[in-house]
């Protein structure tokens, strides 16, 4: 398992346009995906789970990728979250 720490600097928290982009990128992974923020966790695959996190500016969620491929999906999230959160 691969994971990275981001505090998300977007004044709209963890959005759903960008989070649909990413929704629709993970489902072509085979690995899982897990964001977490504090207590509140959820695959980052569901759009709508991502969604009830509500997630907002300042805070800082943890990205966790595991299975076949996690390093370079891990990679490719954290520039994601950089140029989108």
């Amino acid at each position: 398992m691969t994971s990275f720490n981001y505090t998300i600097t977007s004044e709209l928290g963890l959005h759903a346009r960008p989070a649909t982009m990413m929704v629709k990128r993970l489902i072509a992974e085979p690995c899982e995906v897990t964001v977490t923020c504090g207590a509140r966790k959820a695959n980052a695959a569901h759009l709508f789970a991502l969604m009830e996190m509500a997630v907002k500016c300042g805070e800082t969620v943890t990205v966790s990728v595991n299975g076949e491929g996690e390093a370079a999906v891990c990679k490719e999230l954290e520039e994601f979250f950089k140029e989108n959160y």
